[in-house]
C-alpha cells in the first residue's frame, strides 16, 4: 500500500475528493490543496572511541525491537541535522557530541503505526569526549562499545543501518 492511500480526506477542507495527483502527491478537487509526501529526515551517528570501538545500541522499541542499531532518530521541524543528531545521541546515550561531520545519506522507509514512512537517513561521524561512558535511555534498551572487527551487519535490524554499516566498514578498510 502506498503511504498516501491512508489519507482519504483533505486536511484543509475535509472533502473526500482528495485524490491522487501524481505518485508523490494528492490534490483536493474541492479546495485545490495539494499535499506532497516528502521523506522525513532522520539521523544516525558513527561514534568510534579511542580503542577503535563503535558505539551501538540495542533497540528498545519497534520496529526491530531487540536488534542492534546506531544512535540517532528523527530530526525535529525546527532543528538542523547537526542539532538533531546531537539531541538524539544525548537522549539515547547521555553523551555530548563535540563534533559531527556529515558522511552520506540513504533513502529508507520506516514502519510507524502500520505505515511505511519514507525517510532520508543522514549519517554523521561524531566525536565525544575521550573516555565517555554511555548510559542507555529513551529508545535504547542498552548501549555499548563494539570492536569494529566484531560488527556483524545482520544483527542490525534496520535496512538503512545495515547498508550504512557496509559503507562504513568499506571506508574503514581503505584507511
Amino acid at each position: 500500500m502506498h503511504p498516501l492511500d491512508k489519507f482519504g480526506y483533505c486536511p484543509v477542507c475535509g472533502s473526500k475528493h482528495f485524490e491522487e495527483h501524481n505518485f508523490k502527491s494528492k490534490k483536493c478537487d474541492n479546495c485545490g490543496f495539494t499535499y506532497y509526501l516528502n521523506p522525513s529526515a532522520a539521523t544516525a551517528a558513527f561514534i568510534v572511541n579511542e580503542r577503535g570501538e563503535l558505539l551501538v545500541e540495542r533497540r528498545g522499541k519497534e520496529p526491530a525491537k531487540g536488534t542492534l542499531d546506531l544512535p540517532g532518530g528523527f530530526i525535529d521541524f525546527d532543528e538542523t541535522a547537526e542539532e538533531g543528531i546531537a539531541r538524539e545521541v544525548k537522549e539515547e546515550t547521555g553523551l555530548e557530541i563535540t563534533s559531527a561531520r556529515y558522511m552520506f545519506s540513504l533513502p529508507n522507509t520506516y514502519l510507524y503505526s502500520g505505515m511505511n514512512i519514507p525517510t532520508l537517513d543522514i549519517f554523521f561521524s561524531c566525536k565525544v569526549k575521550e573516555g565517555a561512558s554511555p548510559t542507555a535511555a529513551d529508545d535504547a534498551a542498552e548501549c555499548f562499545w563494539l570492536p569494529i572487527a566484531d560488527i556483524h551487519t545482520e544483527l542490525f535490524g534496520l535496512r538503512s543501518i545495515r547498508r550504512a554499516l557496509h559503507l562504513f566498514l568499506g571506508m574503514a578498510k581503505q584507511k
